[in-house]
């Protein structure tokens, strides 16, 4: 049996879960606008295990959200879940952010799913995925009306995460779906973090760093 806590702190939800063999068996998250990690992400773990009669003994694994994201929120989420792998001696186990907000579409027919993470200004952090398979990698793409026409002219084309109104405002492609509202959580983290453990895929604790795509900048 595996028993993973997942960690998600890529933008401004502060997500924590529990996943089970692959399921989520818990889910704490404070899913706002702003960013609450440094004072509720060690609650929330605490809180997680103690509500379900565990403690972090019980666990097999960590799993981290790797970004990109937040460089603050990626830094606090990263250093988190190196202190409990250190500590327990526990594998390290990293997921792709925008990998785990694609699954949070769960339309069948949704043909193409592109999440877009809001980044400075019209700039976005997106990958592409279908049913089958990654189909363009993880980017950073300034967006005009042109954007991802490629794959729009195709067919239909699900948008999610804080990025999608600036699409929305510059995209009026009939084939261009938008789910708004939408941040990563860890709650899709658990099956894409229970496939790498079975597969053994874990991160060198001592050195791995969030994957920020770009150089941090201030203000």
């Amino acid at each position: 049996m595996s028993l993973i806590l997942c960690i998600e702190t890529a933008t401004t939800n502060c997500s924590v879960a529990l996943g089970k063999n692959g399921e989520v068996l818990a889910l704490k998250e404070d899913y706002s606008s702003n960013y609450s990690h440094a004072e509720r992400l060690h609650l929330f773990i605490e809180e997680i295990l103690k509500e379900n009669g565990l403690t972090p003994k019980d666990l097999t694994a960590v799993a981290v959200s790797k970004g990109p994201g937040s460089y603050t929120g990626l830094r606090i989420g990263v250093s988190a879940a190196k202190g409990l792998c250190f500590t327990l001696d526990l594998p390290l186990i990293s997921v792709p952010t925008l990998s785990s907000l694609a699954r949070q579409v769960e339309d069948e027919k949704a043909g193409y799913i592109i999440p877009l993470l809001d980044a400075r200004r019209m700039e976005v952090y997106t990958a592409g995925f279908s049913a089958e398979k990654q189909i363009f990698d993880t980017r950073a793409e300034i967006l005009t009306a042109e954007s991802f026409k490629e794959y729009l002219d195709k067919g239909k084309v699900s948008f999610i995460g804080n990025g999608v109104e600036k699409f929305k405002a510059v995209c009026e492609h009939e084939n261009a779906v938008f789910v708004e509202g939408k941040l990563p959580s860890a709650a899709q983290m658990a099956s894409l973090a229970e496939e790498k453990f079975q597969k053994g895929l874990f991160e060198d604790v001592a050195y791995f760093e969030p994957y920020y795509l770009k150089d941090f900048q201030a203000g």
